[in-house]
């Protein structure tokens, strides 16, 4: 994923996390915050009960493939940070763009079916 689509400071997680408004599956967890860019960026998280750190990377590397594809439908002006649960680590990789697809509607982000 290309820099520019990215949340790379840790000050820009908390903002979203502290202020942002959260919708969640199973599988992962969306938080979303509008900003005052032209674009929108995403941050990706798992925390240590997802396991090991060979499976939290592991589950971040999955959940930025299955956003990649999403990225030209979402709506301009959004910062978000999605962040791995448990139950993701034994998931299918179509399971969990089923999840993402579905949270992001349901924020109300995606902007055309991808």
């Amino acid at each position: 994923m290309k820099r520019r689509f990215r949340l790379t400071s840790t000050t820009d997680f908390e903002r979203v996390r502290r202020f942002g408004k959260s919708y969640a599956h199973p599988f992962i967890v969306l938080i979303t915050l509008p900003n005052e860019i032209d674009h929108s960026r995403i941050g990706v998280g798992a925390g240590r009960s997802i396991g090991n750190a060979v499976q939290r990377n592991r589950a971040k590397r999955i959940l930025r493939e299955t956003f990649r594809p999403l990225i030209p439908s979402i709506a301009a002006g959004w910062d978000m940070v999605i962040l791995a649960r448990k139950p993701m680590t034994d998931a299918r990789f179509d399971e969990i763009g089923t999840a993402l697809t579905g949270l992001l509607t349901q924020a109300e982000l995606l902007e055309k079916t991808p």
